[in-house]
């Protein structure tokens, strides 16, 4: 709750506005009960609009939507968009029951996590592409690179290399330990407005040119196929809604627990041809000064990840980098990003638009 208090004072800061300028808010599943009601409360809102979203790390970008859709219908001019997470992951408060067919049939049998989900999502990835173990740790050397860039990243200042990553321990093959994110606590915060609104702000606002959701399982199990994910339809609703191309982005800023999420996400959001995000990673330059910037601020990956707010970070760092405030990271000339949201084992993906004011 502290987080949560400090991180909506922040924003509304940051904005040039006070707490009682907003009258919408959207929080994700705090597990506390009536906890959207008891953040109203406590923030001293009178609030025409309040959400709860649960997409796991689909959330952050998926609060965005949903704030773009109350706003553009008149249920709230200003709603803010809040996320926060412990170290380890819960707030406490009431004990959850799950009823879910995961907890009865895979979770008594060793199928708990998201770790061996995504394992397996990666070795039948390596076995149908061939894709290499190299090319998948150039991903995490990559991001590392931006984190070194940001001062606010867990990694910063300790650069990586391909051998580091192979070297690290296996923790489900064939994931290494640096190929998968590093849980910390923090939280994110961000201001959804009317563009009327947007003009007399402190910052340049960033206009939403498109949003795409698609929402297909949630574990592993049920997959379809474990190489071709539901970021397709999400992608491409987006981009057919802003009317853009996927060559006009200058920055892709997705979600990155692991680094077989990247490969899976260049491809079905449509920046490389099935099978082919491995050699795409080592025929591109993902720092912010390179050809293809990804994930700036560091990712999940180098960056941290704070639970529902390290996919909230993603979103941030596409703004700050549109506003040209990103620091000495500040990618030149950026028109439009492309940012992404994954949630579940690759299940629940939530796709944005954003650009920068004419």
């Amino acid at each position: 709750m502290e987080m949560l208090s400090r991180v909506s004072d922040l924003a509304v800061r940051d904005a040039g506005i006070r707490l009682r300028d907003v009258d919408g808010l959207i929080v994700h599943d705090t597990r506390m009960s009536m906890g959207a009601v008891v953040l109203v409360e406590m923030l001293g809102l009178q609030a025409s609009f309040v959400e709860r979203v649960d997409h796991g790390g689909a959330t952050g970008a998926a609060m965005i939507a949903r704030a773009a859709v109350a706003v553009a219908t008149g249920l709230c001019t200003t709603c803010l968009c809040l996320t926060a997470s412990t170290r380890s992951g819960s707030f406490g408060g009431y004990p959850v029951v799950d009823l879910s067919p995961t907890a009865e049939f895979e979770e008594p049998y060793g199928g708990s996590g998201a770790n061996y989900g995504y394992a397996m999502i990666a070795r039948r990835y390596m076995y149908e592409y061939g894709v290499t173990p190299e090319q998948m740790a150039l991903v995490a050397v990559h991001q590392r690179a931006n984190a070194c860039s940001n001062p606010d990243a867990i990694f910063y200042g300790q650069p990586l290399t391909v051998e580091d990553v192979l070297a690290s321990p296996v923790v489900v093959d064939p994931l290494h330990l640096l190929e998968i994110v590093l849980p910390t606590g923090g939280a994110a915060a961000v201001l959804v407005t009317t563009p009327d609104r947007a003009g007399h702000l402190r910052r340049d606002p960033v206009p939403i040119l498109g949003v795409g959701e698609h929402v297909s399982h949630w574990s592993a199990t049920y997959a379809r196929d474990l190489t071709t994910s539901a970021v397709k339809p999400a992608a491409d609703r987006a981009f057919e809604m802003a009317g853009v191309n996927r060559g006009d982005i200058g920055l892709l800023s997705i979600y990155d627990c692991y680094t077989i999420t990247v490969l899976l996400t260049l491809e079905d959001a449509g920046f490389c041809p099935k099978g082919a995000a491995g050699r795409f990673v080592e025929e591109h330059d993902f720092r912010w000064s390179g050809d293809f910037p990804v994930n700036t601020h560091g990712g999940q990956l180098s960056y941290g990840q704070s639970g529902i707010a390290g996919g909230m970070s993603h979103v941030t760092e596409a703004v700050r980098q549109l506003q040209g405030r990103a620091g000495d990271r500040t990618v030149p000339d950026l028109e439009i990003a492309f940012v992404h949201g994954n949630g579940g084992i690759m299940g629940e993906q939530v796709s944005l638009l954003l650009g920068r004011t004419p």
